[in-house]
């Protein structure tokens, strides 16, 4: 049973950014979340990077395209999303008649905070003769500044479908947008934003790594720094990484993104070795925080009560949906 004074954990919702309830050690979650999910017709869509558990109960599970997608087609009446802020803000602007929810409000993005819409809408406006391709991982704001979105799975194709003597500024990963100058040769102009996961890992015990699993390969999200890509065997989309391990003939991987995703590469290869690589600091494994500030309990919680709800402007979601459709549609051009 669930000891709760709801009026109470409401309140509190607004100050914490989740229900503040306590929750029975003796429930059964995996047990409740089921069950909800039936009575509500409501679907858990879930990020790699989230803890082992919710992957485990989640309906779908993927990086931020395959999100997106899933978002758009979507039949559910309730959108429980486990994720970060800037995800959640993306299923309701593809779904703006539908209820989406998420276990922790404060659940944010280093990456998105690090490109706030007022100053982005000053730097385009400098910038006239440039489209804008903007990286899903930004505001509702920065969307509905954008032309076009893009995700790491189809960045590359997006910036290959704009004609090659139209201007662009890419936003807001510098690092995202450096790899793709150097794989598409386009001279796009950078917003100066990163991922605090993806910048955080250490080239100089990466490398020391290395010396001691000589046959692992190291393989990284093109969200790190240049370094870290110079010397990785392959780069690629949340969803790149976990298809290469599994396809490729290694035994050991040095893994250079968030480490939730390592739950699902053993799981997919149970007989080879993976390793977080080794950040800057004195954690054995990097955790983006705000991703896992969402639980389990937390999850049952939001689908059980049906909040914190997210709520978003009309007209901002209409504005913001404009350049979302757009990669979905060069997204399934090419099949992505």
């Amino acid at each position: 049973m669930v000891d709760i004074n709801i009026n109470v954990a409401t309140k509190n919702l607004e100050k914490k950014g989740f229900l503040d309830i306590n929750v029975s050690p003796e429930l059964d979650l995996f047990k409740e979340i089921e069950r909800l999910k039936k009575e509500k017709n409501a679907i858990i869509l879930a990020h790699y990077y989230q803890e082992a558990d919710i992957q485990d109960v989640a309906d779908y599970l993927g990086d931020s395209l395959g999100l997106a997608q899933q978002a758009a087609k979507t039949e559910a009446d309730l959108i429980v999303f486990a994720g970060v802020h800037f995800m959640a803000e993306t299923a309701k602007i593809l779904n703006p008649n539908k209820k989406v929810v998420l276990p922790d409000l404060k659940a944010g993005c280093s990456l998105a905070d690090s490109a706030p819409g007022f100053l982005f809408k000053a730097f385009k406006e400098k910038h006239p003769d440039h489209i804008v391709i903007s990286y899903i991982n930004c505001t509702a704001e920065v969307k509905a500044l954008s032309d076009i979105i893009c995700t790491s799975s189809n960045a590359e194709k997006i910036v290959e479908s704009v004609p090659k003597d139209q201007k662009i500024i890419f936003a807001p990963d510098r690092n995202l947008g450096a790899y793709l100058i150097k794989k598409t040769s386009r001279d796009m102009l950078l917003w100066d934003g990163a991922c605090m996961v993806h910048e955080i890992f250490s080239l100089e015990k990466i490398t020391k790594l290395k010396v001691r699993h000589p046959k692992a390969k190291l393989i990284a999200h093109p969200e790190c720094e240049e370094p870290i890509l110079r010397i990785a065997d392959f780069i690629g989309s949340t969803t790149g990484l976990l298809k290469y391990t599994q396809r490729d003939d290694a035994q050991e991987y040095i893994v250079a993104t968030e480490a939730g995703i390592l739950h699902q590469m053993e799981l997919a290869s149970p007989g080879k070795t993976f390793i977080p690589a080794p950040p800057n600091n004195s954690c054995a494994c990097n955790d983006c925080p705000h991703m896992k500030l969402n639980t389990l309990e937390k999850l049952y919680l939001c689908l059980k009560y049906e909040k914190p709800e997210l709520i978003m402007d009309e007209v901002l979601m209409k504005e913001a949906r404009k350049p979302m459709d757009r990669m979905l549609e060069i997204s399934a051009r090419y099949g992505l």
